[in-house]
């Protein structure tokens, strides 16, 4: 058994925040009360332990939250963990202990693997292999067989397997009869299309804005018009067909718009915003090079503001890290050539303190449903909340305490913000009743 002592509560799912005390037993929350009010109740439960199974061992672990954020276990819908057939980046395990060092206790892997995650055996096999992790890995299933936008995956089948969300991510899906088709049979069984929004007809060079920073370095680069025009036919396509779809990674002010006065009309679209996009714009790539490419690209101030103004008025319900390993040889490969990018699991909330609490643009309670309760509202994930019978995935973190991001846990390190002094300490992460990483 765990309690949590003298921590503040903060649970967005249930609008409760103040001083608690949290009792854990086994995979779930027990009892949440007053603090020191749980104190007699945690040595009942553990001599009832004890009584029944004497060689169990039963023993009450007590983590002091002073000072200390409990907040849901974080969700992310949105991460590569290159498993199958990229591991020399990252794999299940490698990418799960990433998770839990910045406080994810839930991801959904993409499937733009090899083989991709088209196929029932693909999807039970990283299921099974997520499952020995220390939290929870979920996966999504493919729109299209082999991710070549031609023709439909069999969705029952997948979703039977376990996928929780279908998309392509990494490729967009280009053919509108097949996106219409795609829409009807998502809408027809409650699936969510999350959509990679970037039409390659007008793409150059991806991973860097098509504007002044792409003429100094002689790049033609990606226009917004390449989100923007496929954003617009989605939303078009999702209120013609009923579906319900999210525009992933999403990086212009116009397409902001658009999912707003969609919203307003009843469409069911929704989207993410990456801490990459709400951080940083086009310059950051004179400075960090291939560290800042990324797919879709870091754009102009005006569109980070935008994206910041979306998640202020919840016309971007969540954010997701779109955690992107690559290898220190392919990044440090000629702007050009380098692969789009960045890791992002370990510095999420971070960022979101920094960029978006500490400014002034979000309170924490909003940072934390972004970060949880949103995802798992908008897929159905039994997850993002902390209430009595429920799991107990759980997050503390000192919010005004800084720390070094110095070494990645990850098998990569594609990221500009190596080195950096960030704050937001997380202590511990809690998944499942179990302490999955603790940073003394």
């Amino acid at each position: 058994m765990i309690i949590i002592k003298n921590g503040t509560l903060l649970d967005p799912a249930s609008n409760r925040s103040g001083m608690y005390d949290i009792l854990i037993d086994e995979d779930r929350i027990a009892r949440i009360g007053a603090c020191g009010s749980l104190d007699d109740m945690a040595a009942e439960c553990v001599s009832m332990k004890l009584m029944e199974n004497p060689a169990a061992g039963e023993e009450l672990t007590e983590i002091d939250a002073s000072g200390c954020i409990v907040a849901p276990g974080l969700v992310d819908c949105h991460v590569h963990f290159r498993d199958p057939g990229f591991t020399y980046k990252e794999d299940i395990e490698t990418g799960a202990r990433a998770a839990a060092k910045g406080g994810f206790t839930t991801v959904v892997m993409m499937g733009n693997t090899e083989p991709h995650m088209d196929n029932v055996a693909t999807i039970k096999d990283v299921l099974e292999r997520g499952s020995k992790t220390r939290i929870r890995v979920l996966t999504c299933g493919n729109v299209t067989k082999g991710m070549d936008g031609k023709e439909l995956v069999d969705m029952d089948a997948l979703m039977e397997a376990g996928a929780v969300l279908f998309t392509d991510d990494g490729k967009p899906v280009t053919d509108s009869e097949i996106m219409e088709k795609a829409c009807i049979e998502a809408a027809k069984r409650n699936m969510i299309i999350s959509l990679h929004e970037e039409n390659p007809e007008l793409i150059t060079n991806n991973g860097i804005n098509a504007g002044e920073v792409s003429e100094k370095l002689g790049i033609t680069g990606s226009p917004r018009e390449a989100e923007i025009s496929m954003v617009k036919r989605d939303i078009e396509i999702a209120e013609k067909t009923g579906a319900e779809i999210v525009v992933q990674h999403i990086s212009t002010s116009e397409a902001v718009d658009l999912i707003r006065d969609a919203r307003a009309r009843g469409v069911k679209v929704h989207a993410e915003a990456t801490p990459h996009h709400f951080t940083l714009t086009q310059d950051a790539v004179l400075k960090y090079g291939s560290l800042a490419k990324m797919n879709p690209p870091l754009r102009l101030e005006s569109d980070r503001q935008a994206i910041i103004a979306g998640l202020q008025d919840g016309t971007i319900e969540m954010i997701a890290t779109d955690h992107a390993p690559h290898s220190r040889e392919e990044k440090q490969k000629e702007l050009t050539q380098a692969p789009s990018g960045i890791t992002g699991l370990e510095t999420s909330l971070s960022l979101g303190i920094r960029e978006l609490v500490n400014t002034g643009f979000l309170t924490m309670g909003d940072l934390i449903d972004r970060m949880s309760a949103g995802p798992a509202r908008v897929y159905g994930l039994d997850a993002g909340r902390i209430a009595e019978g429920g799991y107990a995935d759980l997050v503390i973190f000192n919010p005004g305490e800084e720390w070094s991001f110095v070494q990645s846990v990850s098998k990569s390190s594609n990221t500009p913000f190596l080195g950096q002094r960030l704050p937001g300490k997380i202590y511990n992460t809690i998944c499942r009743g179990k302490v999955v990483c603790f940073q003394g």
